[in-house]
């Protein structure tokens, strides 16, 4: 299918969502609502889901990438919500997505800055989490325990960190993504083969207990939507179509290092910031070598953008903290790129920092609100969600079935394949692989002309935004993205741009 096809199926698919009602209308394609309407199409209703935008257009795309057990929540005593990320990590590298999720190694410093019982209530952290993992029944060998290191191994994982006072480091171990957006494509690609409608370009202008006011963003057409109840996962921009709903936005800022910023760096890191007990920035080395350094956590005033920008306070900070531990300093001008999130927190007195990652899901005249919460609990909050569309619309639907359900690309990867294909696209590897040998061009960060043919084949892929930003991630580098532009439109061109 090019992509003058994929823009008359969904054309044709839109169509139908206007003329036949719906069980389930799910609003926003994140991680939450591409989840939601796989839930919902597995328990055997109707379903559409429509964002105004693309898939992981918002705030799923600008994580860390982490999936993780929740140890900051231990710190905070909330037992109840690490458990819930241990459990949901778990499910993901077992069943879901273990061809988009891995162990991966941490370590946290130990440098003249971080006191032995710092150090030691830090490690007490790391037991309570591994903990955690047994409860979860995650098997040790898909997550290893945490240790302790000496200087000298330090050394080999993290050439780069100062010699001098390093009394070496605790090395724990935690879930992690290749591509956040990679897994939003993979739940709406599964949804779509359970039966719903996944539809990009389509805004809800306004929710009512009855469905939706929508237009097609392509040609400005407006149309109803009716549904017997609307799921409102639109994550920052809920409260916009939801007015009981009160957002405090907060920004979560990286820095994207050029490669060879940090020779030598296997291990990722956690750098404690100064000053707190239980926040980290998070160093994160990635395969292309280049280097993902984060996380801010600032409160956000005012509308929010589609894009957030990254202030120039944000690239200083975390500059200062990585600075910190290392022996030779990163400078400005290594900062390839950054680029920030919004996570759509519940309003609550205090600083961002310290309000709870739980979600909740909100609910009058049969509409369901989910915000809050985080990338791993995406399935967890999706559940809850459809659960609670199911009880207040009244709707002949059994349990939850997603803890067992794999996600497109799930199974045996196949042999003879390049290994970066296999942990891209984990059992479809070997058809895209055949794209690749038809279509070998690089475009970009090793990405090639076949595979930017797949997405728009398989992935829903429509403009160059789609392909670069969402189903690669070579536009996280303003000059890798303008170096692609052109062999992208290409492709786009020789497929039936739609």
């Amino acid at each position: 299918m090019d992509s003058s096809l994929n823009a008359r199926r969904r054309s044709r698919e839109l169509r139908e969502v206007a003329e036949e009602p719906l069980d389930v209308l799910v609003v926003g394609l994140g991680a939450t609502g591409a989840g939601a309407a796989l839930d919902a199409a597995s328990r055997g209703l109707s379903v559409a889901a429509i964002d105004a935008h693309d898939l992981a257009f918002g705030t799923s795309r600008w994580s860390s990438k982490m999936i993780h057990g929740g140890l900051r929540y231990l710190a905070k005593g909330q037992v109840d919500v690490a458990y819930e990320s241990a459990v949901e990590r778990g499910i993901l590298l077992r069943t879901t997505a273990p061809h988009l999720v891995s162990a991966h190694p941490y370590l946290m410093p130990l440098t003249k800055q971080v006191s032995r019982r710092h150090a030691a209530l830090v490690m007490s952290g790391y037991r309570l989490g591994d903990s955690l993992r047994a409860s979860a029944r995650t098997p040790r060998r898909l997550l290893p325990g945490p240790t302790r290191l000496n200087a000298a191994r330090t050394r080999t994982l993290a050439p780069v960190l100062e010699g001098d006072g390093l009394r070496g480091a605790l090395l724990s171990w935690d879930g992690r993504l290749l591509d956040d957006a990679r897994l939003v494509v993979a739940l709406a690609r599964t949804a779509a083969v359970r039966g719903a409608r996944v539809l990009t370009r389509c805004r809800a202008l306004r929710l009512t207990d009855r469905g939706a006011l929508v237009r097609d963003e392509l040609t400005g057409e407006e149309f109803d939507v009716r549904a017997k109840v609307v799921i409102n996962a639109a994550g920052v921009w809920a409260g916009t179509l939801d007015p009981e709903v009160t957002l405090r936005p907060s920004r979560g800022t990286h820095l994207v290092l050029a490669p060879g910023t940090l020779p030598g760096l296997i291990a990722g890191m956690h750098v404690p910031i100064p000053g707190e007990t239980s926040r980290f920035a998070l160093v994160l080395p990635q395969r292309d070598g280049r280097v993902h350094v984060g996380l801010t956590d600032e409160p956000v005033d005012g509308p929010v953008p589609d894009v957030p920008e990254v202030p120039e306070e944000d690239v200083r900070t975390l500059l200062e903290v990585l600075n910190g531990v290392l022996e030779t300093p990163v400078t400005r001008e290594a900062v390839a790129g950054a680029y920030a999130g919004l996570r759509p927190l519940l309003a609550a007195d205090g600083r961002t920092a310290d309000i709870s990652r739980r979600h909740a899901v909100l609910s009058h005249d049969r509409l369901v609100t989910v915000v809050g919460g985080k990338l791993t609990t995406y399935r967890r909050m999706a559940e809850d969600a459809v659960d609670r569309a199911v009880s207040s619309a009244k709707l002949p639907a059994g349990r939850c079935r997603t803890r067992k359900i794999p996600l497109v690309g799930a199974g045996p990867r196949p042999s003879g394949v390049p290994h970066r294909l296999a942990e891209r696209y984990g059992s479809e590897a070997e058809a895209v692989h055949e794209l690749v040998k038809a279509y070998p061009e690089e475009v970009g960060l090793g990405v090639t002309e076949g595979e930017l043919i797949w997405s728009v084949r398989h992935e829903g892929a429509l403009d160059e935004g789609d392909l670069l930003d969402r189903r690669t991630r070579i536009g996280l580098v303003k000059q890798d993205r303008e170096r692609a532009l052109a062999a992208t439109r290409e492709v786009l061109d020789r497929t039936g741009r739609p």
